[in-house]
């Protein structure tokens, strides 16, 4: 947990003194895995913005499709995405990064633009090596 909390202030912060549009980010941090569920759901962890939903399900709004394909989900125009679950109305992007431990999802880095197209491919790299990181270093 401390080091999911410490990794979302360091996103929010890092995001927020950018250029538009990374500056307007309005959400980033985890869910994690909650392997007591009999359905794969993932449960809100460390984050920085406003209240956030506190389960989903595999499969369901951008964090679970990208839970259950175990790949980045990068979505320009979230109200273009079937199935968004809005936690902010304000949002209008996002970007979500599977993290792995032995091939299995542990959990997922969300971040939340309130820009349409507020991520691109800059980000999905570097996000990526963090939930690699994430996945290696932490004791899951």
């Amino acid at each position: 947990v401390c080091n999911l909390a410490n990794a979302a202030s360091l996103l929010w912060h890092a995001y927020r003194s950018l250029p538009a549009p990374s500056s307007a980010v309005n959400w980033a941090g985890f869910y994690t895995l909650q392997p007591q569920y009999p359905q794969k759901t993932l449960i809100l962890g460390p984050f920085q913005g406003k209240v956030a939903c506190q389960t989903i399900s595999f499969g369901k709004g951008v964090c679970g499709t990208a839970a259950a394909g175990k790949k980045t989900v990068l979505v320009d125009d979230v109200e273009a995405f079937p199935g968004h679950i809005a936690c902010d109305g304000a949002s209008k992007s996002e970007i979500v990064v599977p993290i792995l431990s032995n091939e299995e999802v542990v959990a997922i880095i969300d971040i939340d633009c309130a820009e349409i197209n507020g991520f691109d491919e800059v980000d999905q790299e570097g996000l990526e090596r963090l939930a690699e990181l994430i996945g290696e270093s932490c004791d899951w």
